[in-house]
């Protein structure tokens, strides 16, 4: 076995891969993310593109796994149980393979939130999958910095390609909420006006008649006339 021999590095090899596959699984998740956020998903096809986004993001923890897995074999590099686990630890490149150990870390807990949005409640759910952006650029920085080939092209343009469908759907997401709490704002007034209404009954809601209709009747129809 030589130097030259692909199967000297073939952990190596496999790591890379595994690893690219799951920086592009976390990207196209993030992406169905906000896009469902924005709310420019279909009603129709929302409970597909759902199930989609849960098993993609499952697929990426199996990716991320390997790619953490693959290294302990790796006869050059060596990181052993406490480079591929603690964050900045590994001697090689400490600032970028931290940067994705943290981003594996926020994966696997940010994974499991999936089946458990009912015991934890839709507003806390949201709120914890905000994080998902910054998995995807502790992911990227890691991708582009720790890697041998992390400076060629084919690399940066397959790693770097969602980054304008985000900046778009987050601009969209932003849009939708303040347009959703401005219409809220404007039935706010409706709603009390309806709920005051529903609370008088029916004789309070009758209409009373005008100062002009009581002096229009008959003299003989008051009490005390003669």
């Amino acid at each position: 076995m030589t130097a030259g021999d692909p199967t000297h590095f073939i952990w190596w090899l496999i790591s890379r891969a595994s690893g690219i596959v799951a920086v592009t699984l976390i990207s196209a998740v993030v992406l169905m993310g906000l896009a469902m956020a924005a709310r420019l998903v279909p009603a129709r096809r929302k409970r597909g593109l759902v199930s989609l986004h849960e098993h993609l993001a499952i697929a990426a923890l199996v990716a991320i796994a390997v790619h953490g897995a693959t290294l302990l074999g790796d006869a050059w590099l060596r990181p052993g149980l406490a480079g591929i686990t603690i964050p900045f630890a590994l001697h090689y490149r400490p600032a970028f393979t931290g940067a994705g150990i943290v981003a594996g870390y926020l994966a696997v807990l940010l994974g499991p939130t999936f089946y458990l949005r009912r015991r934890i409640g839709a507003r806390a759910w949201r709120r914890v999958h905000r994080v998902a952006p910054l998995i995807w650029i502790l992911a990227v920085v890691h991708t582009l910095g720790a890697g041998s080939d992390g400076s060629s092209a084919w690399l940066r343009a397959v790693v770097l390609a969602p980054v304008s469908p985000m900046v778009y759907l987050m601009a969209a997401r932003v849009f939708t909420k303040r347009r959703s709490g401005a219409a809220q704002v404007r039935s706010a007034p409706v709603a009390a006006t309806a709920r005051t209404e529903a609370g008088r009954g029916p004789e309070a809601r009758r209409p009373r008649a005008s100062a002009p209709a009581r002096r229009a009747l008959p003299s003989g129809s008051g009490r005390g006339t003669r």
